[in-house]
């Protein structure tokens, strides 16, 4: 392999989305990725689970920040303006590498193997979500309520975003919350 290079799991990364974007995810082999990357497919391993991984890689670091900033948000804020304050840092994460995550949105949507593991990191969002609304004082019921509607928002406005790339996506959650804020108010009616 020649000598150590830094940032295996970036490039590893690279790597692996030219080559799905390139041939699909499907057809691309773990070899294939090793092999650009210029690592072993024992280094690989070391970094990820297994192919699909590449596409959900600092998923439970967003996750982390999402908690901390729900967490971190005034006490007098409401469970909706806490939880949106927990999406907005996700949507500004993903729109500081905005090329990377629609490439990985166009991938992921093409492959209904990737689309399942996309539901469960969504789900797992909703989760630390709800976990950190309970921490703040909200009801259980309620908690689970207001993180699975504001996950839901966000979803539309990732997937909205991937369509207009002259959008920004914190703006497109903005949106998004604001339309499911107004959607609640007209039920009450």
């Amino acid at each position: 392999m020649g000598r150590w290079k830094p940032d295996t799991s970036g490039r590893l990364e690279r790597a692996a989305i030219e080559l799905y974007l390139e041939n699909g995810f499907a057809r691309t082999t773990v070899p294939q990725i090793t092999e650009r990357a210029g690592v072993t497919t024992r280094t690989f391993f070391r970094h990820f689970a297994d192919k699909r991984d590449v596409l959900f890689v600092g998923h439970d670091e967003l996750r982390e920040r999402v908690a901390k900033t729900i967490a971190a948000a005034p006490p007098a804020w409401s469970a909706t303006k806490a939880a949106a304050s927990g999406l907005n840092i996700a949507a500004a994460a993903l729109q500081s590498s905005q090329d990377e995550a629609r490439d990985r949105r166009s991938l992921i949507t093409a492959t209904p193997e990737l689309r399942e593991r996309e539901l469960i990191m969504f789900a797992a969002v909703a989760g630390t979500i709800s976990e950190a609304l309970i921490a703040r004082g909200v009801e259980d019921r309620a908690a689970r309520a207001v993180a699975e509607a504001m996950v839901a928002a966000f979803r539309v406005a990732f997937e909205y975003w991937g369509e207009h790339t002259e959008r920004e996506l914190p703006q497109l959650v903005d949106e998004a919350l604001d339309s499911l804020k107004e959607a609640f108010a007209a039920v009450g009616d």
